[in-house]
């Protein structure tokens, strides 16, 4: 019997973010909610027009906590692990996708899923990535954030 994944809020630090290319794409009226929050104990790399979330501690990685529309949930799931080309048990995975603890600005604590660089990934951008600065991808390079 294969047991669903538990329906948890995603943790967005990307192109997935409001005012970045696939936020429109993917989430625009699938959500109940999307807030600030951010990841302790990761870092972000830049990627190819993408950025990479690899774990590691003191670090912080900011972004949004998108809660799906329940009616939403199962085809938006699907849709987000083919985009982060992660396929469980794969290791040509780019991206694990991992239940993780965020924080909402408030202070709480959210288990959310987190889209996290695979092992070789991690480990080649740890020896060659460049990693952003304050862990915000809106903010990188100057950009405003929104």
């Amino acid at each position: 019997m294969i047991v669903p994944p538990p329906r948890l809020p995603f943790f967005v630090y990307g192109t997935l973010r409001p005012g970045e290319p696939n936020h429109d794409l993917y989430l625009r009226g699938r959500t109940a909610a999307e807030e600030p929050a951010r990841l302790t104990g990761a870092v972000l790399y830049d990627g190819p027009g993408y950025p990479y979330a690899v774990e590691e501690p003191g670090g912080v990685v900011r972004g949004e906590l998108v809660t799906a529309l329940p009616e939403a949930y199962d085809a938006l799931l699907a849709e987000l692990d083919r985009l982060e080309e992660y396929v469980p048990g794969d290791a040509r995975s780019l991206y694990e996708r991992a239940a993780r603890r965020t924080v909402r600005a408030d202070g709480a604590g959210v288990r959310a899923w987190v889209y996290l660089a695979a092992p070789r990934v991690a480990a080649r951008l740890r020896a060659h990535g460049t990693r952003v600065p304050g862990g915000d991808w809106a903010g990188r390079r100057g950009r405003p954030l929104p």
